[in-house]
């Protein structure tokens, strides 16, 4: 026997007994996006590499380490998506779709990062994001982070904490870099590899440092949200008012910068307790430069994004548990009659759950196959059932007596069942 061929590592299989869990997320974002008027796009899951390095940043860890990156046949260097933004902006613009237009979108899919697998982290993940285009005051930013709190109401979870900072504009960040360089240089000796190497680059990186050891001097530093330009401070007063004025609760985190490239002004966090070192459930911001950056008209715009793998396992235990079949079919020798039976009786009540039995065996065996997949009845199609028109109808769930019935009280009774509020 040859050797079973294995997964790729970081790149998990979701089997039938979560996928209950992700549809139920996957649904309540899909009626809170239509909820605030956000529209569905899809995007390729592959992409020109120059579409991420141009957005993302090319010394960024992403681009840099951990994109899955390739030549294709025709010399083209193209790369699986990091993330979704970079490719809802360049759609948007390959097709016209901020031309004297504003846009609320949403997407979901696979993401692709080439990183150390761990709990919460891994080289295949999925996100739902949203990204609002074309809009520049507060109102949009408050409304977006409203939205992705309803959608924790809606899951029923609690707990979540909000983080909140402003980076201000390109001008503001680039006087505040200048003291961040003159700082950092004056403590040279604290840091560490990684952080030697953005100081010449992308010195805002090094707030962002996980290193325990970096902490004490990324603290010392001087504070984004104490240099910001008189325009982002208002925006960034107003949008603490409008959250405020909804009750939503939030901290702010002045050493908040986000890892890619592209963000200014706002930047935000929704931040859990319970998924250890990956605390960030949902993280997104303004990134107001990116549309002409990659080749489009000057264009404010701002997006949120996801992680569905920690958000389904904070939800484990909220989510209903995956619909059972109304009903079970036990074909005895009838197998073709009960399958047509089958067809028949899925056209004639919609939204029925029915499930045949097939693979032959006793009745027993077959019974013990109906109990088992949660159906309320089991339905038993014989030879003398079939010549009279009839059915044996078997409650599974209660002491109720089997009896025979005709196709057309089956009916009955199976829309009674699916009836709505009758599961």
């Amino acid at each position: 026997m040859s050797k079973a061929v294995q997964p790729i590592r970081g790149m998990n299989d979701i089997l039938p007994e979560s996928t209950a869990t992700w549809q139920w997320v996957e649904a309540a974002a899909r009626a809170v996006f239509a909820a605030y008027g956000y529209r569905e796009l899809r995007v390729p899951l592959v992409e020109r590499t120059e579409l991420f390095s141009r957005s993302i940043g090319e010394v960024t860890d992403i681009v840099e380490k951990e994109m899955y990156s390739f030549t294709d046949r025709n010399g083209d260097h193209l790369s699986l998506r990091p993330e979704a933004t970079a490719s809802c902006v360049r759609a948007a613009i390959s097709n016209g779709l901020i031309h004297n237009q504003q846009q609320r979108l949403w997407y979901a899919g696979p993401m692709f990062r080439y990183e150390r697998p761990q709990k919460g982290r891994y080289r295949q993940f999925h996100q739902i994001g949203a990204e609002a285009l074309g809009f520049a005051g507060p109102d949009i930013d408050a409304e977006l982070i409203l939205m992705s709190a309803r959608l924790w109401r809606v899951l029923g979870l609690e707990g979540l904490q909000l983080e909140l900072n402003s980076l201000g504009t390109t001008e503001s960040r680039r006087a505040y870099r200048e003291l961040l360089v003159e700082y950092f240089n004056d403590h040279r000796a604290a840091l560490d590899e990684d952080s030697l190497r953005r100081l010449g680059q992308n010195p805002l990186r090094i707030l962002d440092s996980k290193n325990p050891q970096m902490q004490a001097v990324v603290a010392g530093a001087p504070v984004i949200t104490d240099h910001l330009d008189s325009e982002s401070a208002e925006h960034y007063a107003q949008l603490r008012a409008a959250l405020e004025a909804a009750g939503v609760a939030y901290r702010v985190n002045p050493r908040l910068v986000r890892g890619l490239d592209y963000y200014s002004r706002t930047v935000f966090e929704w931040l859990t307790d319970r998924l250890g070192a990956q605390a960030a459930v949902c993280s997104g911001g303004r990134y107001d430069t990116l549309v002409e950056q990659l080749g489009g008209r000057p264009t404010p715009a701002i997006g949120w994004a996801l992680g569905m793998e920690r958000l389904v396992e904070l939800v484990a235990g909220l989510a209903p548990p995956p619909a059972a079949p109304h009903a079970y079919l036990v074909p005895l020798g009838t197998e073709p009659h009960a399958l047509a039976l089958a067809e028949a009786l899925r056209d004639r009540v919609p939204g029925l759950r029915l499930q045949v039995h097939c693979g032959g065996g006793s009745l027993k065996s077959a019974m013990k196959k109906a109990d088992r997949s949660g159906a309320e009845l089991a339905l038993i199609l014989g030879a003398e059932e079939l010549a009279a028109d009839g059915i044996v109808v078997k409650p599974l769930r209660s002491a109720a007596e089997q009896e025979v019935v005709t196709r057309g009280v089956l009916v009955e009774r199976l829309a009674q069942g699916v009836a709505p509020g009758r599961g």
